[in-house]
């Protein structure tokens, strides 16, 4: 009876489109427009629709790894399934891990721009003082449980997705479409080849899609995983590609692209109110208000539950050492979201996030190509386009911002050094004489040594 129960109470697949979308469809829309503006003008649209094919081809290996090897370890497990246990998976798990922890700090930072809005201008400069509010009460919630977070995630997951459609169609039915002509040249790549600031504004777009990574850990909890978990990856980045290009059309009707980039922050709030009238701009902002906090709320879970899982893989020191600490993973993953909060403002968090992303992203596709060919049932060809195109997004990305921002390239180096060092030397705490790395996680293939 039992099994039946269980049976009967895992996610459908529409169910698990429907989380994966409301995950998705994150906070990260409402910053990400102007700052992809920022770099591309009037083609931000088409940027998505871009971003949305790089996407397609990084997916297929999730696909693949989520039908052969479904668990709620997600991409922790597929990078263990490829490299083993060491220092290679440890290193790529913690860049995504970081990488999370960045889109928390995104979100927050999301959040006190657009709550801003409601106050007069004078009160500009406590963006990321109410980000770091949000943090803290994200962090409280978590505190309480389980249920308090799983209350509130589904309702809010609706009115977020349902609002931000709302707005898309209804802004782009009421200004139309939007000429897009190419010729406004941003002034943060007017002096480089034609097309090659494009290419590195994807970088951001792809962080609009990247939450899909977390439906590969439904795999304990969805019915027929083998299938599913590849359909609702796919299904998800297809809704998700249909409201981002709707949504950017409509901006791009509602306000020039000099209006976008001033107003980059809260660039849809902006959109809004010459198109609907101020209440526009109301609902606007009360939309990404909650996005934002449910975003962080859920966020926080999950980078804490995936910092937790890395502890008892003995991938990273164990946590359970710091003693009377409640949930040492749940600090520590708030305090790190706290201080990149305060130190960075939104679109340099944004730009360390897609840097860190993009390289996990090259390793899953690698550990796949290279590892796995007699495991998994995939055509090469696929992994490789795609880290062809990793690769030329991320170079193009590094080298607009050597030109226009070196530091986030200097924060970035820095936190992969010591992410590399930290690890390497983690894993040699606990080699043995022979080499070998006992692990938490069991993994059929003989990679037990170190790498």
């Amino acid at each position: 009876m039992k099994n039946t129960t269980d049976k009967n109470n895992k996610l459908s697949l529409i169910g698990s489109i429907s989380l994966g979308t409301g995950v998705m469809i994150g906070a990260g829309i409402f910053v990400l427009m102007g700052q992809i503006a920022e770099l591309v003008g009037d083609l931000f649209p088409i940027a998505f629709i871009a971003g949305a094919v790089v996407v397609g081809f990084s997916s297929y290996s999730y696909v693949k790894f989520s039908n052969a090897f479904p668990s709620s370890g997600g991409v922790v497990k597929f990078l263990n399934k490829s490299y083993g246990p060491g220092t290679t998976t440890g290193f790529y798990s913690l860049l995504m891990y970081v990488s999370m922890v960045v889109s928390e700090s995104l979100v927050a930072g999301t959040f006190g721009a657009y709550t801003l809005r409601l106050f007069p201008e004078s009160y500009a400069g406590y963006a990321s003082t109410l980000g770091v509010g949000l943090i803290v009460v994200a962090y409280i919630v978590n505190i309480l449980g389980n249920k308090v977070i799983g209350a509130t995630a589904t309702f809010t997951a609706i009115i977020k997705v349902v609002g931000i459609a709302i707005l898309a169609t209804a802004g782009l039915a009421i200004s139309g479409f939007a000429d897009i002509t190419g010729n406004y040249i941003p002034k943060n790549t007017e002096t480089l080849p034609q097309g090659f600031g494009f290419v590195a504004a994807l970088a951001l777009s792809i962080l609009a899609y990247k939450g899909f990574t977390t439906i590969t850990n439904q795999g304990a909890d969805i019915k027929n995983p083998h299938k599913n978990l590849g359909r609702s990856i796919v299904f998800s980045i297809l809704i998700c590609t249909l409201i981002y290009v709707a949504l950017a059309l409509a901006v791009a009707g509602g306000l020039s692209i000099p209006e976008i980039i001033e107003a980059k922050d809260y660039a849809l709030a902006a959109a809004a109110k010459p198109v609907f009238g101020e209440w526009g701009s109301w609902i606007t902002i009360g939309i990404a208000i909650i996005a934002t906090v449910s975003g962080v709320i859920a966020s926080i879970f999950s980078s804490s539950r995936l910092l937790a899982m890395l502890s008892n893989m003995k991938q990273v020191p164990s946590l359970t050492k710091l003693g009377s600490l409640k949930n040492p993973a749940l600090i520590f993953t708030s305090s790190l979201a706290i201080l990149l909060t305060v130190l960075f403002d939104l679109t340099r968090i944004a730009s360390i996030g897609a840097i860190f992303y993009l390289i996990m992203d090259i390793a899953i596709h690698w550990g796949l190509f290279r590892n796995l060919r007699k495991e998994v049932d995939f055509k090469p060809i696929i992994p490789v386009i795609a880290i062809i195109l990793d690769v030329a997004v991320l170079s193009a990305f590094i080298y607009i911002k050597y030109l226009n921002d070196p530091l986030v390239l200097i924060v970035a180096a820095i936190g992969i050094v010591l992410i590399l060092v930290a690890e390497r030397l983690f894993m040699i705490s606990h080699t043995d004489d022979e080499g070998n790395m006992p692990m938490g996680m069991k993994n059929t293939s003989d990679k037990n040594k170190k790498t």
